[in-house]
């Protein structure tokens, strides 16, 4: 028998031997909801104290505390979280991911949806506000619990974990293209930023400067007017070696903490300040040595 008269559930019209069908049977979905559902709650909030005057006299008032319940309601975890399994399982973009679920009924049965929806799950965007919401921890103990249950159905052994093999090859990382003049003018503005942080004045940033000579450097470039493009880099590195100069002086003034994370930038701007043209093990990116 069917709940609905008019519409057949999707587990009649799958094969239940599926791979997905399986997994979504072996889950421990009420576990990751209760895991993750803290993080989606409704937080209190102190309020904004303001100050009024009536005829009884001045007072202070709250307003805008305790928990809202304001909003449109969110989506079920269990679908968000399928949803994310999905994506990094068939490596799909969010939009791409969307598109395929209301076309493919195993992925909405695997996402605890009795009948099928032809509509789209939700909105593209709100897959990455909700990874952000889970943050590094809460991806890895959803992976941890995918694993478990891998290892409850007998589809990977225990041993199979003793070792691992991570190839980086081909990894993506947030690099952009390594030009000298992109590098030495990040590199200002770094130190620039992280003496800012620590308390230490500057007498010049040369923040007008940096961006003239980037956007010269870029036309100079693309015009093949290397000599030009030379003088750029030259400059580029003065005002740069200024800087780190500066900040080396007034080092010794800061606390501890500080001192230690100008160090790490200052070696690190200082090494891209230094390297030349034919130099082996350049630093090709300041976030990333």
């Amino acid at each position: 028998m069917t709940d609905d008269f008019f519409r057949a559930r999707i587990d009649q019209m799958i094969d239940l031997r599926h791979p997905l069908a399986v997994l979504a049977r072996r889950m421990p979905w009420a576990q990751i909801e209760v895991s993750v559902a803290p993080l989606f709650a409704h937080k209190s909030r102190s309020g904004l104290t303001t100050e009024s005057a009536d005829l009884f006299g001045a007072g202070a008032a709250v307003a805008g505390s305790g928990v809202s319940n304001a909003g449109r309601p969110r989506l079920p975890i269990r679908l968000m979280v399928s949803l994310l399994y999905l994506k990094h399982a068939f490596n799909l973009s969010d939009e791409e991911l969307v598109e395929r679920w209301a076309e493919n009924i195993v992925w909405q049965f695997f996402s605890g949806q009795d009948y099928y929806t032809p509509g789209l799950p939700c909105d593209a965007t709100q897959i990455g506000r909700f990874r952000r919401a889970l943050n590094e921890a809460g991806v890895e103990a959803l992976l941890a619990k995918t694993i478990e249950t891998a290892v409850s159905l007998g589809a990977i052994k225990k041993s199979e974990f003793e070792h691992i093999i991570v190839d980086t090859t081909v990894q993506e990382k947030a690099i952009a293209h390594p030009t000298d003049s992109r590098l030495l003018d990040v590199a200002r503005r770094k130190i620039v930023l992280v003496a800012k942080r620590a308390g230490i004045p500057l007498k010049q940033t040369f923040e007008r400067e940096g961006k003239t000579l980037c956007r010269r450097a870029g036309g100079y470039a693309h015009a093949r007017q290397f000599k030009r493009l030379r003088s750029v880099i030259r400059r580029q590195k003065t005002i740069l070696g200024r800087v780190l100069r500066e900040v080396e002086r007034k080092t010794a003034g800061v606390s501890e903490q500080s001192q230690t994370n100008l160090k790490l930038w200052l070696a690190r701007a200082g090494k891209i300040f230094e390297q030349q043209r034919g130099d082996k093990n350049k630093l090709y990116a300041l976030h990333a040595p």
